[in-house]
């Protein structure tokens, strides 16, 4: 009985400190690079964009192309980031296509290096954008 409850208490040690694995904001790396999407060659979801901009006149919005983004982990980090940005209205992430919409106010500059930088903290890597004003 002992040998029993020892196995189950090691066990389920094992699992809870394993779930903990990858909960910081770090860059991290997925087994065998599962499913990367090269968003350079991936077409944009011409539904989903029609959505994000249909409340957005008068804005700008940028079309980030993201290799790298293959897990809701790494979509909530983007949006989230950006989200904390003044000048940026509404982000949207999109890991099947491998896009990330960001809709900035119409006075704001966008600059692609920066953009790069701030989606490579998150542990991916912007590859293209292109800037649509609505």
């Amino acid at each position: 009985m002992k040998i029993l409850l020892l196995t189950i208490i090691f066990c389920s040690t094992q699992v809870f400190s394993h779930s903990k694995e990858n909960t910081s904001h770090t860059p991290h790396a997925h087994s065998a690079d599962a499913k990367l999407v090269d968003g350079k060659l991936e077409n944009l979801d011409s539904d989903r964009f029609d959505s994000f901009v249909s409340d957005l006149k008068g804005h700008k919005v940028a079309v980030v192309s993201v290799k790298g983004m293959v897990c809701d982990f790494c979509a909530r980090g983007i949006q989230k980031t950006f989200n904390k940005r003044d000048e940026i209205r509404k982000v949207d992430v999109d890991l099947d296509k491998g896009k990330v919409l960001l809709a900035f106010t119409s006075s704001a500059t966008i600059d692609f290096e920066e953009i790069k930088k701030t989606i490579q903290s998150n542990g991916q890597t912007a590859v293209d954008m292109e800037i649509i004003n609505i």
